[in-house]
């Protein structure tokens, strides 16, 4: 009964076996739609590198101006998957926010998590729009273009951040943490927004030898994302290092979390190295984005936990 009331902020009752179940299903159900977030931003990765972003024309949220798409053709199939996804997205999001308001009350800080995942649902949905209906998909190489793409996945992390935490407040709905590390949450957003910098380069310009991306990226008339291409290795070995070390240095509860993130974070860069080495396949560019979402709701797991002496 006590646990009951310092999980969900009720009073404890004869039907606390009851609501104990209905919080064991809410969490998992808060991990579901977690999961299948991280499934539609790889879809939607999958859409940029193979060129689909305009399988359904400039209309949204139609496709090609229909409800049921008529053409066959590959692109119009992977656009409008990752339309449907989103769509199946939302509507389990909404689910989430009205099971969250019967079952926890005002104070419980899921409600917010479910509220503001909401919120950042909607903007996700409305950016997108926006790359489709200014045409800033498939060849598009303009500022405008990795202005939009960096202010999505800004979004997008806020979405995945929001998400978890919402998960994660319905085990633990009165941690708070003792010591922010906002360095480590703001250098994972820079090092993700000059990673789909550079994968949009990868599309862009692809080459048939790392020597050849090599003189692309230093070439006096080289575009600008090309560029970025070339910091977005510098900045993850950057990072890499520092996330180490944050994780190594803050003695949190629990542990787990900072060595998913130390694990993690080694096998992101390994990954990196590999697609670089590789010509970034984009196979190989859809798993090291998994692994950087991975990292991420570990990063804000580790970041939300209090600072204890219980693992020192």
């Amino acid at each position: 009964m006590a646990r009951l009331a310092s999980i969900s902020g009720r009073p404890a009752t004869s039907n606390t076996a009851v609501a104990d179940h209905s919080l064991r299903n809410f969490g998992r159900f808060a991990w579901t739609v977690l999961a299948f977030n991280v499934a539609v931003i790889i879809e939607g990765a999958f859409v940029r590198a193979t060129g689909s972003g305009a399988g359904c024309g400039n209309h949204w949220p139609l496709c090609n101006g229909q409800i049921v798409f008529g053409s066959r053709s590959t692109a119009t199939l992977i656009e409008f998957a990752h339309r449907s996804m989103t769509a199946i997205d939302t509507i389990m999001i909404l689910a989430l926010v009205v099971w969250a308001f019967r079952l926890f009350p005002k104070s419980n800080p899921a409600r917010l998590g479910v509220v503001l995942s909401t919120v950042f649902v909607i903007t996700e949905a409305l950016i997108g729009a926006a790359l489709v209906k200014f045409g800033l998909v498939v060849n598009d190489a303009s500022p405008a273009r990795a202005a939009v793409l960096s202010l999505h996945l800004a979004n997008t992390m806020t979405l995945l951040a929001c998400l978890t935490l919402t998960a994660w407040w319905v085990g633990h709905p009165k941690i708070r943490p003792s010591r922010m590390d906002w360095s480590s949450l703001a250098s994972v957003v820079l090092l993700g927004i000059t990673g789909a910098l550079a994968a949009l380069a990868d599309t862009l310009y692809p080459v048939h030898s790392l020597a050849a991306g090599l003189a692309q990226d230093v070439g006096s008339d080289s575009s600008f994302v090309l560029r970025l291409r070339a910091l977005h290795p510098i900045l993850a070995a950057a990072v890499t290092c520092w996330l180490i070390y944050h994780a190594l240095t803050r003695t949190t509860s629990p542990s787990w979390a900072g060595r998913i993130v130390i694990a993690t974070v080694v096998v992101q860069f390994l990954a990196g190295i590999a697609n670089l080495l590789l010509l970034t396949p984009i196979a190989m560019q859809l798993l090291h984005l998994l692994l950087a979402d991975l990292l991420w709701i570990a990063l804000v797991v580790l970041c939300w936990s209090p600072v204890t002496r219980a693992d020192a």
